[in-house]
């Protein structure tokens, strides 16, 4: 199968296969993004379904939307998948907003799924490819620490490859635009809600069903401002009545457009 692709992705894809036959019974993080499909999807292909069990963390700041997609692509997959609830909003160093918000988003995450994956004598892994490195993502450290690891790196894949490979194998979500979780969409230094979370939330899915594939509604207290890919600022400014009567009605009174367009993780530290 690999033989007609490209024969430095053929052999990333090649060690991703021998790396997770290695692991055997895994947990994936699954959030229905391009990188962590791709990992369930081959572990799924490798592993079977039995060993590659998919773990989704269900909360205020995973939108509904995407929910709905990890729910859609375990049943078109086949994928052994199950929603588990996380509670990082109870955690005060989260709801702080600091640099180091996501450290703690993914602890929580590791103490909910580590049970799991001990009852199971699975390791945990993460779609985290070699890009994400060079980012500010102290959540990747926390998942390290509880001893997750991450298969994509150790095979050498980039965000390109992980979407090169995807397309080859036929799977939807090769194009699937970046959808980090709501939180980021928060200053740091504002303190985190379920509340701001929600009308993100509202705000982002009503920009969808427009027609906005690749987009982020910036939490600025009363005022949203919009990133959405350069290639559509034109378009953006031709239909702002209706993008601003969808931003509205998730709750904001003030709604700009960001010239720069989007640029993912821009207010990271």
């Amino acid at each position: 199968m690999v033989a007609t692709l490209d024969p430095a992705l053929a052999a990333k894809i090649e060690a991703l296969d021998a790396g997770l036959r290695l692991l055997g019974n895994t947990v994936i993080a699954f959030s229905g993004g391009a990188d962590s499909a791709f990992l369930a999807a081959s572990a799924r292909r490798v592993l079977g379904a039995e060993r590659a069990h998919c773990v989704t963390a269900v909360s205020p700041s995973l939108a509904g939307d995407e929910e709905r997609d990890c729910r859609a692509l375990a049943q078109e997959w086949d994928l052994r998948w199950t929603p588990v609830s996380t509670n990082e909003m109870e955690r005060a160093a989260y709801r702080l907003n600091d640099t180091d918000r996501c450290f703690h988003c993914k602890a929580e995450l590791m103490d909910v799924v580590g049970p799991i994956a001990q009852a199971e004598g699975a390791t945990i892994v993460l779609g985290v490819n070699v890009d994400d490195l060079g980012d500010h993502r102290p959540g990747q450290q926390a998942a390290e620490q509880a001893g997750a690891v991450f298969p994509l790196v150790d095979a050498g894949f980039t965000k390109a490859d992980v979407r090169a490979a995807s397309a080859y194998l036929g799977l939807r979500t090769h194009d699937k635009p970046a959808a980090a979780c709501l939180a980021s969409r928060i200053p740091y230094g504002t303190e985190v809600s379920v509340g701001i979370l929600s009308r993100v939330d509202r705000a982002e899915a009503a920009l969808h069903r427009l027609g906005f594939a690749q987009v982020r509604v910036r939490h600025y207290d009363d005022m949203a401002r919009i990133e959405v890919e350069c290639s559509e600022l034109f378009g953006a400014v031709e239909r702002r009545v209706e993008i601003v009567d969808a931003v509205k009605g998730a709750g904001y009174k003030y709604v700009t457009l960001d010239l720069e367009g989007f640029r993912s993780g821009n207010l990271n530290g």
